[in-house]
C-alpha cells in the first residue's frame, strides 16, 4: 500500500513563493510517475504538474508554465513542487498522485491511484 503526505502549504502574499513537498510510504514497484493537482472551491480538480519515472521528463499546465518547477529526491521519497510568483487563482488545495507506468499522464486525473489528503494554499494580500 501506498500512502503519499502533502505539506508546505500556507497563506502567501501575491508575487511570492511556496515549496509543496508530497512524501511517499509504503513500498511499491510501480506507482513512481507523481503528479500534482489543484482544486479551487466549486470548481473541478485540475493538473498542475507531472514528473515521470523513465527519465524525470515533467509536464505543465499553461497557467504554472515558467512559475511552478516539480522535482524528486529519490534518497528522501520526496516530490517536491517550487510556487513562484503566486497569483491569487493559484489559490486551491494541492494534492499529490501516483500513478503507475514510465510516463506521467499529464492532468489526466483518472490515471492516479493514489492520492494525497491535500494542503491548502491562499495567495492574498
Amino acid at each position: 500500500q501506498l500512502q503519499l503526505v502533502e505539506s508546505g502549504g500556507g497563506l502567501v502574499q501575491p508575487g511570492g513563493s511556496l515549496r509543496l513537498s508530497c512524501a511517499r510510504y509504503g513500498f511499491t514497484l510501480d506507482y513512481n510517475n507523481i503528479g500534482w493537482f489543484r482544486q479551487a472551491p466549486g470548481k473541478e480538480r485540475e493538473g498542475v504538474s507531472c514528473i515521470s519515472s523513465a527519465d524525470d521528463s515533467t509536464y505543465y499546465a499553461d497557467s504554472v508554465k515558467g512559475r511552478f518547477t516539480i522535482s524528486r529526491d529519490n534518497a528522501k521519497n520526496t516530490v517536491y513542487l517550487q510556487m513562484n510568483s503566486l497569483k491569487p487563482e493559484d489559490t486551491a488545495v494541492y494534492y499529490c498522485a501516483a500513478e503507475r507506468g514510465s510516463y506521467c499522464s499529464g492532468d489526466s486525473v483518472y490515471a492516479y491511484d493514489y492520492w494525497g489528503q491535500g494542503t491548502q494554499v491562499t495567495v492574498s494580500s
